[in-house]
């Protein structure tokens, strides 16, 4: 008794719309199991009267999000994951009741099926402020459900210029990412550059951002897009430091083949997400060279030579399209590594090199 009309428009965008019978006797039950109480407002077609038996109308005024009962969240805990995006990209506030039912309803997010996970944490990974979403998730007891990797990055700790712990630095790393998609938008505003280094990034390489956005508006599958796909990958491309740490004879840390080690962790997690083979190469390939473009710049400020053809022909033989999404992934991760400590000087230099890269893409 459920069903799904897609149209597909003459512009290639595409207009759902869900059917679906009765959940229960009548509207008024049917209005009770819903999610929450702006969600369970009724339009009568005949006369264009509305039907608002929980208040809905007002929580949509009031920018609440408030369950429609007790039992929402346990009659599908996929609603949490929902819920926190609503937040997030509407601005509303949840009211502590329904916080406390999430919070309940958290443990059986392992009994989900993985694909409606998957699309409701691309959904998220897709809206605004991801990072806020991903530490609300946290805090409910939510998010090592879904992807249980991330638990041992909590508290663990890594050297200057590392300014975060490995948790800390991947939310920080997520918020960069947005940033950064934000700055390279097609109607971006140079003057609105709110910092000096968004300023510089935008100097030198914001003449690609019309190639950029066309490179992001073509997805790998119908339903999720390339760009949560890459805030995927920030999520996972510092997940095997825990695993890979060492100590060398000196006592500084170091976590050699960290990269090789995550793509693994995160193609088996991709797997286990029931995601394409398309994404999960792409996953894997992003997380495996994420370090490429930082070696290349150590290299450049050491010996004060630009990357050669040969290297940089090596850096797309092995990236291919991926290529553009490790050049933002490392202008990202220096941001989030760095902080507000961030050297002009460093920075220009990653700037250099992804702006050679670019450039020959």
């Amino acid at each position: 008794d459920t069903g799904r009309i897609i149209v597909t428009n003459a512009d290639g965008t595409r207009t759902l719309m869900d059917f679906a019978a009765f959940r229960g006797p009548d509207l008024e039950d049917d209005l009770l199991g819903r999610d929450f109480t702006l969600n369970a407002i009724a339009l009568n077609l005949s006369d264009n009267t509305f039907h608002d038996p929980l208040g809905g109308a007002s929580d949509l005024k009031e920018k609440r999000l408030r369950a429609c009962s007790p039992s929402a969240f346990a009659d599908d805990p996929v609603r949490i994951l929902r819920g926190v995006r609503l937040a997030a990209n509407f601005g509303f506030s949840i009211q502590l009741e329904t916080l406390e039912a999430m919070k309940q309803a958290a443990r059986l997010l392992g009994k989900i099926s993985p694909e409606r996970l998957r699309d409701e944490l691309f959904r998220l990974l897709d809206g605004l402020h991801p990072a806020a979403c991903l530490r609300a998730l946290d805090l409910l007891g939510a998010l090592d459900k879904i992807l249980p990797d991330l638990s041992a990055l909590k508290n663990f700790k890594q050297n200057a210029p590392h300014v975060h712990d490995v948790w800390e630095h991947t939310l920080a790393m997520v918020s960069q990412l947005e940033a950064l998609f934000a700055a390279l938008a097609p109607d971006f505003n140079p003057d609105s550059a709110s910092d000096l280094l968004t300023g510089l990034m935008v100097l030198r390489i914001g003449r690609y951002r019309q190639q950029i956005g066309k490179t992001f508006a073509v997805p790998l599958t119908d339903d999720r897009s390339l760009r949560s796909l890459l805030f995927l990958a920030a999520l996972y491309h510092d997940v095997a430091k825990p695993q890979a740490k060492m100590a060398d004879e000196g006592g500084q840390l170091r976590f050699w083949d960290h990269d090789q080690q995550g793509a693994d962790i995160a193609a088996k997690r991709a797997r286990s997400l029931a995601m394409s083979n398309d994404e999960t190469t792409r996953l894997e390939t992003v997380i495996r060279n994420h370090m490429r473009i930082l070696f290349l710049t150590n290299r450049q400020v050491l010996e004060g030579k630009p990357p050669t053809r040969r290297a940089v022909y090596r850096f797309f033989r092995d990236t291919g399209p991926a290529g553009v999404d490790v050049c933002l992934m490392t202008l990202a991760d220096m941001r989030a590594t760095y902080e507000q400590t961030l050297p002009q000087d460093t920075w220009a230099a990653v700037l250099d090199v992804v702006r050679l890269m670019l450039d020959n893409w």
